[in-house]
């Protein structure tokens, strides 16, 4: 159960804006950034997979194509919730979903084979972000991994004013920001596994795991 004293940072930004947060991710290409990350998991029937920072559901609604996963979407946001549970009825998928914060994951040590997290991470304090890295450790089982994709600083020489406007505050994603910190939580064979220029800037994905011996 959520903290209902606690902040955080709606879907949208703002809860008025949230029916514009799926067009506006389809625009800058999310789906495709999302597709990559589940090619990339290489998931398998049978394992329990996780989204932090679910929002909307857009990643669950994807994730729900392959048949005989176990399906699990964590938000802070109640609105955000409601609507990812009206997309995923629609396409018929069973899907777990909780209101909770990524660094306070309300699930067993070792309970989970994946864990994803989409244009979530740049909403987190520094000490949350950590936090919910040590958390996702936590939780996963050996062998399992970390799939996380979001903004990446801009590029001055290749990106417009807007993106850099928009990404200013992922100044500490730069040079390893990212790989450092899933490093630091215990995560193993981290690494930057791709990017993509969309139209709000660079997506990068990033990927750590747990050894199956661990």
């Amino acid at each position: 159960m959520a903290d209902a004293t606690r902040s955080f940072v709606p879907a949208a930004g703002r809860d008025l804006f949230l029916p514009l947060y799926d067009p506006l991710q389809r625009m800058m290409g999310g789906d495709a950034v999302r597709e990559d990350m589940i090619q990339a998991a290489a998931l398998t029937p049978g394992q329990r997979v996780l989204d932090i920072g679910c929002g909307t559901g857009s990643l669950l609604v994807q994730l729900a194509r392959q048949e005989g996963l176990e399906l699990l979407g964590l938000d802070p946001d109640a609105l955000a919730l409601e609507r990812a549970r009206r997309k995923l009825d629609r396409v018929g998928a069973v899907v777990e979903l909780d209101r909770g914060f990524s660094d306070a994951l309300p699930y067993d040590s070792g309970s989970l084979d994946c864990v994803f997290s989409s244009f979530m991470f740049h909403h987190l304090k520094n000490d949350e972000k950590q936090a919910t890295l040590r958390e996702v450790r936590r939780v996963l089982a050996p062998g399992g991994a970390l799939h996380l994709s979001d903004f990446a600083p801009a590029d001055d020489r290749a990106d417009g004013v807007l993106a850099r406007l928009l990404h200013a505050h992922v100044h500490d994603h730069a040079e390893g920001g990212i790989v450092r910190r899933l490093e630091e939580a215990g995560l193993s064979d981290a690494k930057e596994l791709s990017a993509r220029r969309t139209l709000f800037g660079r997506v990068a994905h990033y990927t750590g795991a747990i050894p199956a011996s661990s």
